[in-house]
């Protein structure tokens, strides 16, 4: 079988030189901004414990919420496919550091606490909605997220308890 490979490409403008640049540890910025094709542009800072902008994406920031916007998306496909109907989805992501004494750290964890509302309480052949089958799905697209088989830390999920689309009044 043939792979496909796929290129992806991001340009990065450093913005925060100041008027020293780095003449020293605080004398520069650590804003910058991402962008990539058309797409709106993306502020990005250091972390805010390490001098950086907290109204700014940090680079930690982007890897939780990709992972957690690859498991969304990969779970609603599979979700789809097997004719579950999802009208509502939210994730509480959080992601787990370690900094050494040296300075050099390392995700331990990411945690995604997805929470699912469906419209159809069963499938087409009668077999339940429920938090079971939402599970499997769950465990399907996490065999799936392309960014949570390329990370060396676990990806971790707590799936809150399934919710029904209530009926309009």
């Amino acid at each position: 079988m043939a792979h496909l490979l796929h290129q992806f490409s991001v340009d990065l403008t450093w913005t925060g030189a100041r008027e020293a640049g780095t003449a020293t540890y605080t004398s520069y910025g650590r804003d910058h901004v991402l962008t990539s094709g058309g797409r709106p542009p993306l502020p990005g800072t250091s972390d805010p414990g390490f001098r950086g902008d907290p109204e700014r994406w940090s680079p930690e920031d982007l890897l939780v919420g990709a992972l957690s916007q690859c498991h969304m998306l990969w779970f609603l496909h599979l979700a789809a496919n097997a004719g579950v109907v999802v009208v509502g989805y939210t994730d509480s992501a959080s992601g787990t550091m370690r900094i050494e004494a040296a300075g050099h750290g390392q995700f331990t964890e990411v945690v995604l606490r997805p929470r699912v509302t469906v419209r159809n309480a069963a499938l087409a052949d009668g077999t339940p909605v429920d938090d079971a089958l939402l599970a499997a799905v769950h465990h399907r697209a996490q065999e799936h997220c392309f960014i949570a088989r390329s990370v060396n830390f676990p990806v971790r999920h707590e799936a809150g308890p399934l919710a029904h689309e209530r009926a309009p009044a």
